[in-house]
C-alpha cells in the first residue's frame, strides 16, 4: 500500500508571548497510508493541530517537508493542496441553505450547475441528509450540521481528508453516533484522513493508525491494539486507558521474559529490551484484575472505594503501601463489595506489561 501522506522532520516554531521562541512541532515524521484513517492523539498544547494545519497548507513549516503521494506540497496554498478539512466549529455560512452550503466548493470551481444539483443530492443522500437542503443550518442539529460540513468536504473530491477535533461541540451520545458515521463513510469511500482529537475513545475506535503526541514530538504511533496493549512509555501508558502502575527493577532476562521484582514480589513479563538493573514501571490495566474470595488470589486487599457506574464497576484497593484500580464488567458477584470489605486479587502473568522509569528514586 503506497503512502497518501508522507511528513519529513517537520518543525513549527512561534514567536512566544514573551518574545522568545516556542517549538510547537519539534521533529515529527510520518508516513500516512493511502485510504487508512490516522488519528493525531494528545494532550491540549502536544502540537498535534500545528501538524494538521501545516498539512492542510494553513501554517508554513519552519522546517521539513510535506507530501501528498509523490508531490512535495510543503509551500502549495491551500487550495492547490487537494486536501479539505472539517472543523470543530463546523464553520457553515448561517445565510445559505444546506444545498448551498454543501454545493460552495463546487461553485468556486466552476463546476456547471446541473452537476451541482446531482452531486449535492447525492452526497446529501450518503450523509443521512436526503431532504434537508433547503433548511439553513440553524434549523438543524449539532450532529446534523456537523454532517453537512462532512459532505461540503468531501463533495470536492479531495485527495486526503483533515479532522480538526470535529465532535468537540456534541454531546456525549452524539458525539458515538456521528464518529461511527464517520468512520462508516471513510471506509465506504476508502479515503485517506488524518484526524485529531484528545479523545482517547475516538482515536480507539475510529483509527487505522494513533500517533500519540507530547511536547511536539510523537511518541508512539501504531495500530490501536499495540498502543494500548504495548506502550513504550508512561506516558502513552496512562494516556491510552487507565493503569497501575507498580515500581519495579528488572533482575534478570531469560527465554524471552524479563524477571521484574517489586514490592508485592517477582514475576516474568513478555515485554523484552531490558536489561537486569533497569528501572521499570510495571503496568496492570484495571480490567485485567479480578475478584476473589478474601485470602484467595495472588495479593489480599482491602477495599477503599466503589463505583458503581450501570455495565461496570470501579474499585479501589489497597494492597500494601499500594491503592489499584480494578474494573469489574457486567457486575454480579463483585458489585455488593464496599469500603472496608477484604478481597483477593487475581491476574495472569501474560497481562502485565513493562516501560521504562526514569525516575532516580
Amino acid at each position: 500500500m503506497s503512502n497518501a501522506v508522507r511528513l519529513e522532520n517537520l518543525r513549527k516554531v512561534f514567536q512566544g508571548r514573551g518574545g522568545g521562541p516556542v517549538t510547537a512541532v519539534d521533529g515529527v515524521s510520518l508516513e500516512v497510508k493511502d485510504g487508512s484513517l490516522v488519528t493525531l492523539l494528545g494532550p491540549s498544547g502536544c502540537g498535534k493541530t500545528t501538524v494538521l494545519r501545516m498539512i492542510a497548507g494553513f501554517e508554513t513549516p519552519t522546517e521539513g517537508e510535506v507530501f501528498i503521494g509523490e508531490e512535495r506540497i510543503t509551500t502549495l496554498p491551500p487550495n492547490k493542496r487537494r486536501t479539505s478539512m472539517v472543523f470543530q466549529s463546523y464553520g457553515l455560512f448561517p445565510h445559505m441553505a444546506v444545498f448551498d452550503n454543501v454545493g460552495y466548493g463546487l461553485r468556486i470551481r466552476k463546476v456547471p450547475g446541473p452537476e451541482i444539483r446531482t452531486r449535492v443530492l447525492s452526497m446529501l443522500e450518503l450523509v443521512g441528509l436526503a431532504g434537508t437542503g433547503a433548511r439553513l443550518p440553524s434549523q438543524l442539529s449539532g450532529g446534523q450540521q456537523q454532517r453537512v460540513a462532512l459532505a461540503r468536504a468531501l463533495i470536492t473530491e479531495p485527495r486526503v481528508l483533515l479532522f480538526d477535533e470535529p465532535l468537540s461541540n456534541l454531546d456525549a451520545k452524539l458525539r458515538v453516533q456521528v464518529r461511527q458515521e464517520i468512520r462508516r463513510l471513510q471506509q465506504r469511500l476508502k479515503i485517506t484522513s488524518i484526524y485529531v482529537t484528545h479523545d482517547q475513545d475516538e482515536a480507539m475506535t475510529l483509527s487505522d493508525q494513533i500517533v500519540v503526541m507530547h511536547q511536539g514530538r510523537i511518541e508512539q504511533a501504531g495500530s490501536p491494539e499495540e498502543i494500548y496493549a504495548r506502550p513504550r512509555t508512561r506516558f502513552v501508558a496512562d494516556f491510552i486507558g487507565q493503569g497501575n502502575f507498580l515500581a519495579g527493577t528488572v533482575r534478570g532476562v531469560e527465554d524471552g521474559r524479563t524477571e521484574v521484582e517489586i514490592a508485592e514480589g517477582r514475576f516474568r513479563v513478555a515485554t523484552g529490551g531490558f536489561r537486569p538493573g533497569d528501572r521499570v514501571w510495571l503496568l496492570l490495566r484495571p480490567e485485567a484484575i479480578g475478584l476473589a474470595a478474601p485470602g484467595a488470589g495472588r495479593w489480599k486487599g482491602q477495599v477503599s472505594t466503589a463505583t458503581y457506574l450501570g455495565g461496570e464497576v470501579f474499585y479501589e484497593v489497597a494492597v500494601g503501601r499500594q491503592t489499584l484500580l480494578v474494573k469489574v464488567g457486567h457486575p454480579k458477584g463483585g458489585a455488593g463489595l464496599g469500603a472496608g470489605d477484604p478481597v483477593g486479587l487475581t491476574f495472569d502473568e501474560n497481562s502485565l506489561h513493562l516501560v521504562p522509569r526514569e525516575d532516580k528514586g
